[in-house]
Formats: structure tokens, sequence, C-alpha cells
């Protein structure tokens, strides 16, 4: 499995999944309800299990797992404290795979520039297939 599809798997699938579930899609995930015939959208149950239908909440997966976690680790500004989080290599190797994966058009030896943009794009992965994401950590 790639690492972005990791990432993915263990945020918005923290129960387990099979591999081809856990693939990041390519295509943008709608996350907005639909109104009902009676005018109102229906009430969503976005859940850091999951298992409701609905959109994951990313921030509270990510702060649950911070929570049992015994380092203090940022996950939302760093995408190597998130790696670790989601006990990843986080390595520069390991995060210019990464860059690889994400078609990081940069240069991958100036890892400063490289993460915050790494951060970013996992980010948006992760609200494309399905998951609620902070406002404060979109672009």
């Amino acid at each position: 499995m790639s690492l972005l599809g990791s990432i993915v798997s263990k945020i918005l699938h923290p129960f387990g999944t099979s591999e081809a579930q856990a693939a990041p899609s390519d295509k943008p995930a709608s996350t907005e309800a639909q109104p009902t015939s009676g005018g109102s959208a229906p009430a969503s149950t976005a859940t850091s299990g999951g298992t409701s239908g609905g959109p994951v909440d990313v921030e509270a997966v990510l702060n649950d797992m911070a929570a049992k976690n015994g380092q203090k680790l940022n996950w939302r500004t760093s995408i190597v404290d998130l790696m670790k989080l989601l006990d990843l290599d986080s390595s520069l190797h390991a995060r210019q795979q990464l860059a690889d994966e994400l078609h990081y058009s940069g240069d991958k030896n100036d890892s400063a520039s490289m993460n915050v943009w790494l951060h970013k794009q996992v980010i948006k992965k992760l609200e494309e297939n399905g998951g609620k994401v902070p406002a404060d950590l979109k672009d």
C-alpha cells in the first residue's frame, strides 16, 4: 500500500478495511448533506469511528489518537508529527516517497518547504476521500 493509502486508511478507516477500499480517490468526495423532501438537511452523525456512513471527523480521530499517544505531537501543522502519530515512517526518505506519490514538483532536498506542501496535500486528500476536515486546515 502506498504511504498516502496508509495515511488515509489509518484515519478514515481506523477499524480496518481492505486495501482496495483504503486506496485514496482521485475524485473529490461530496461531504455535503442533501436536503430531504421536508426542506431540511438530515442530521449528520460524523464520528471518529466512521461506522455511520457519514464523513469521518478527521480532527476527532487525530485528537483521540494524540490523547492516547505518549508523545506531544503537533499533527495540525507537522507532516512528521502526523506520520509519527499514525505510527508510520516519518524519515526524510519516507517523506520524499510521499512527495513522489503526490507529484511534488519542488526541491525534495528543501525539506521545510516540502513538509509544508505535504501536510496541505495530505489534508486535502483526506477531505477528498470523505474526511471532515477542520476549516483552519483547509487552504
